[in-house]
């Protein structure tokens, strides 16, 4: 992956997203309690609407999952430019955030990121 880019984790029954920082990092959301390292509809996160915002080694968010770089969004959006990218994205690490399945999910956050607006077509 190259820095601003997008990357989709495919888990069981949804897909996390991150957006990749560079040198093997990502940011990405995760539940705001400590021992929860991601989001989906049927975590408790749901009902707390908090994620805290980290910045972790994609190997460590990934594990054992399939993951892809993804700018599935490129088609139809321009990114910002990749220093804006990084540094909006930095600028979130270790802040706790607002998180709703439907409407401020991990999609919603990494596509803000990378093109200043919200996207997330897993819950359309």
């Amino acid at each position: 992956p190259e820095p601003g880019d997008l990357i989709k984790i495919k888990r069981s029954v949804y897909q996390h997203w991150a957006l990749y920082l560079g040198d093997g990092y990502v940011v990405h959301l995760t539940s705001a309690d400590e021992g929860i390292r991601c989001l989906s509809a049927s975590s408790d996160t749901t009902l707390s609407k908090k994620a805290k915002v980290k910045k972790q080694l994609l190997k460590e968010v990934v594990g054992n999952n399939d993951w892809e770089v993804n700018n599935k969004y490129d088609r139809s959006r321009t990114p910002l430019p990749v220093k804006e990218i990084i540094k909006r994205a930095e600028s979130y690490i270790d802040t706790e955030v607002t998180y709703d399945v439907l409407g401020k999910n991990c999609e919603h956050f990494v596509t803000m990121l990378r093109y200043g607006e919200s996207v997330s077509d897993q819950v359309s």
